[in-house]
Order: C-alpha cells, then structure tokens, then sequence
C-alpha cells in the first residue's frame, strides 16, 4: 500500500483510509445509533483493512454516539498495534445534546476522543463541519492551541467551503468527492493544491451509486442506502445519471474490473488527491478499493470516464 505525506500536516497516510463511520451506529445520526455494525463486524473489517496494509482509521466522536471510537480504541488495544488516526468533532453526541466548534466544546471533545481511542494524542483532528454560530477565529485558536500543546499532530475541515478553507488555513480537507459529487472540482481542491493542502474525499461511490447496484427502472436493493437515508441521493434517480452509469459500466467491463474500483481509481489518479476515505460494512468490500490502487489510470483515461457524467 502506498503512502503519502498529508499536506503540512506532517503526517503520512495510506492511499486508501478505513472509514469507520458505521461502527456501531449510521454515521453521526443519533436516530441510528446503535446500529451500523457490532463490535465484532467493526473488529473484523479493521483486522481486513489492517492485513491489507491500510494503515489510516478515519472515525469521529459522535459515530454511533461514540462507539466508533471505542470500537477503534478496543482493537488497538487488543490487537497492539496503532495506526494513524483520524477523529472529528461537531456533532451532538445525544439527541438534544449541545454541538458545534466553540473553543471550550473542541477541548472538551477532544478529551473525551482520546478516553475512548486510549490514546495521549491524536495524529488529526477534524472540524466535522462549518459552525456559523462560533467565530472562525475561535475555532481555529482552539485547534492551533491544541497542536501546539502536543495533543493533536495537525487539524483540518471536513464538509468545508472555499471560504471557510481560505480564511482557516487548514493542514487538510476532507469533503465529499465522486463522479456524480464534483462540487470541489476546480476551486477547491486546486487552492488546496496550491496552498500545500492535503485532500482527502470520501464517500467515493456516492452511496453506492457507483456500484452498480441501482438500476434503472428498479426498486433499491433492501437495506441500501437508499432505502435507510435516500434524501442525499434523490436527485440522481433520472435518466440522464442511468445513462452515465451504465456507459461508466460498460468501461469498466471492457478494463476487466468493477465499476467501483474504477470509480476510486478516477480520483487517486487526481493530482490533488492525497488518498481516499472508504467506509466497507463488510471485509469482503475492502476489494474495490484495493483493486483501485492497482488499476493507475492515466490522466487520459481519467478525463474520458469524466466524460460519461459530462
């Protein structure tokens, strides 16, 4: 497995990132919490991720109100061993609890990650999202104060814009970047090439969308994400979408591989992309993205795979 340095973060970072987002709840959704996978199924997606020479765990504090990071800091534990980790803080960690990036909240929250993962420091440290309730200024004091006292190696945005990267400065970025999710296309991740930002997307296969598994003129399979949390996907159900997914398809029959190690490929053949957040719900969905680290598509390739979604 590949590895790259994190922009100024001083850090280096498997290509490929274990997204734990489902452990033990559905992302930072207080309603799911509890679900996602046990402690069994998370443990043995990490022991998978781990073999296979992942060495970055993506999670946040308020995955699965917590468990996530407890699950993370159980298999360390367990396992002896300490990847390079990554944990976030915005979010409520109960219904009705309080959020946001004021500067109390942020070292509060950060205390508590670090109980839970068992660990003195954290490799980084995320804003989960913009908070336009606390001053930017005191959000960034609060991280900074937090590097510089040793607890956090470099901090960075998730869900960020381009205002909010220009005027942060962070070490990196983390926002959601696929063939059918391009918003950071051209602007932001070129300033953040510019600037010596690392970036890293997530959600690489939009749901699912990337996969195959929706087709045209057909009920979502059970249990898929459009099935538990469709809103973010709604408007990708027209035919002008089909259309690009099954061009896309064709492709990556005729390149002997699935539609989703093709669509990881595209964006680590992106120059701007540090590596890739993935988050498998089982081992065995590991292979895509480990398939995608072999495939190297060049640039040419990469802007005619574009084109389908054009």
């Amino acid at each position: 497995m590949e590895h790259r340095a994190l922009g100024r973060s001083g850090t280096e970072v498997s290509r490929i990132i274990l997204g734990c987002g489902n452990f033990g709840g559905i992302g930072s959704a207080p309603a799911f919490f509890g679900q996602g996978e046990t402690r069994e199924q998370a443990f043995a997606i990490m022991d998978a991720a781990w073999a296979a020479g992942i060495t970055t765990f993506d999670t946040a504090d308020a995955y699965g109100g917590g468990r996530s990071e407890a699950y993370v800091g159980d298999w360390m534990r367990s396992r002896g061993v300490r990847p390079v980790l990554t944990t976030k803080t915005f979010n409520p960690m109960s219904e009705g609890a309080d959020s946001g990036l004021s500067g109390p909240r942020i070292q509060r929250q950060l205390e508590a990650s670090l109980g839970r993962l068992g660990v003195e420091r954290i490799n980084l440290y995320l804003a989960h999202q913009m908070d336009p309730a606390t001053p930017l200024e005191e959000t960034v004091a609060a991280f900074d104060e937090l590097e510089r006292a040793g607890r956090v190696g470099a901090w960075g945005g998730s869900n960020v814009d381009i205002d909010w990267i220009e005027r942060a400065r962070p070490a990196w970025v983390q926002n959601s970047y696929s063939l059918l999710d391009r918003d950071d296309e051209g602007l932001a991740i070129e300033l953040c090439a510019r600037e010596g930002i690392g970036y890293t997307p997530y959600s690489p296969l939009a749901g699912g969308w990337l996969t195959g598994k929706y087709r045209r003129g057909e009920e979502p399979p059970a249990g898929s994400r459009m099935t538990m949390r469709p809103e973010p996907y709604a408007h990708l159900q027209e035919d002008g979408v089909f259309d690009a997914l099954e061009a896309f398809e064709r492709h990556a029959r005729e390149r002997e591989t699935t539609p989703a190690a093709l669509a990881i490929a595209w964006l680590l053949a992106h120059p701007g992309v540090t590596a890739v957040v993935i988050g498998p719900r089982r081992p065995e969905q590991l292979q895509p993205a480990l398939d995608a680290v072999e495939l190297n598509l060049s640039l040419g390739e990469r802007a005619s795979i574009t084109g389908f979604f054009a």
